[in-house]
């Protein structure tokens, strides 16, 4: 099969789809046929086309598989198309919970709120409902209590391929300034109260 035939099948597939496709899944289609490398170097390539032409759709290799998304900037156009089934809004402390279970997991509800200060139950419903967050286990301890993690959908919302794409918790931080009073917490109080941003900013894929 000539690889310009099979990138076009590859387009086919991204168009139909509404999840992101693992390279995985697309070597069991091909039934071995297509070396996963070339598969990698066809998508790539196909990417290029459609960021070189200045389409208003690109390829993207997000959540762990590639995907037709629309360019970001085209979003309130969709918004308005399809109203209120794109979009969806969280409050401050659901982007607080969020936040901290991105960059701590897997953890317990018990150790997000010591980190929050505040009883988290009901926000986490809210983000395993709406799933962003998922029950990632139980913790080897007296109890044994829920663990939580993110999910592919976090990933996609924020417009992330995997974890390790989260930005480091020291560039989300305010630089420090020589004229800032010095602290007089220890330094476990210190970093509590900075070790995580106060929010994400979603990137929706419409």
């Amino acid at each position: 099969m000539e690889q310009s035939e099979i990138k076009k099948i590859l387009e086919a597939l991204l168009f139909i789809t509404e999840q992101p496709i693992p390279i995985k899944s697309l070597e069991e289609l091909f039934e071995g046929q297509v070396p996963r490398a070339d598969l990698d170097s066809l998508l790539h390539a196909l990417a290029d086309e459609y960021r070189l032409k200045d389409s208003a759709l690109e390829v993207r290799e997000i959540a762990g598989g590639w995907q037709f998304s629309t360019r970001s900037e085209y979003g309130p156009w969709i918004r308005r198309l399809f109203k209120d089934r794109l979009t969806y809004r969280l409050s401050n402390s659901a982007m607080e919970t969020l936040s901290i279970i991105a960059y701590k997991q897997p953890i317990t509800r018990s150790e997000i709120e010591e980190i929050r200060g505040v009883e988290v139950t009901a926000v986490l419903d809210t983000l395993v409902e709406r799933k962003l967050v998922r029950v990632a286990g139980r913790k080897e301890t007296v109890g044994r209590p829920l663990l939580y993690g993110t999910t592919p959908d976090f990933l996609r919302a924020f417009g992330l391929n995997k974890l390790e794409d989260l930005p480091s918790v020291e560039s989300l931080l305010p630089p420090a300034t020589t004229e800032e009073p010095v602290s007089t917490q220890t330094g476990a109080e210190a970093e509590s109260e900075s070790e995580f941003p106060a929010a994400l900013t979603p990137e929706r894929q419409n």
